[in-house]
């Protein structure tokens, strides 16, 4: 199996969170066999802002499933979409 990288959208419950918080929760919930490659942040409207983190995973059974459940735990975290997935060379 090879490895993909993919992009994943985590939407506030608020603009009124503490974005570096959340940040740090992320970092410490990725999963061992998973590579967290960066964190970037992404106005969306009225002081609102995502996450985009991309995270490199094996594409075998489960792909980002464990980190997509991982970060579902995260409570100031209302969506979570994978928004993009690419096969590495």
């Amino acid at each position: 199996m090879g490895e993909v990288v993919a992009t994943i959208k985590l939407m506030p419950e608020s603009p009124e969170i503490d974005l570096e918080k959340v940040k740090a929760e992320i970092t410490s919930s990725i999963p061992e066999n998973t590579e967290l490659h960066s964190i970037e942040e992404e106005p969306i409207a009225f002081g609102l802002v995502a996450i985009n983190l991309m995270v490199i995973v094996d594409d075998g059974e489960g792909g980002t499933e464990a980190v997509e459940e991982n970060l579902s735990k995260i409570t100031e975290i209302a969506s979570i979409e994978v928004v993009d997935v690419r096969r590495l060379m």
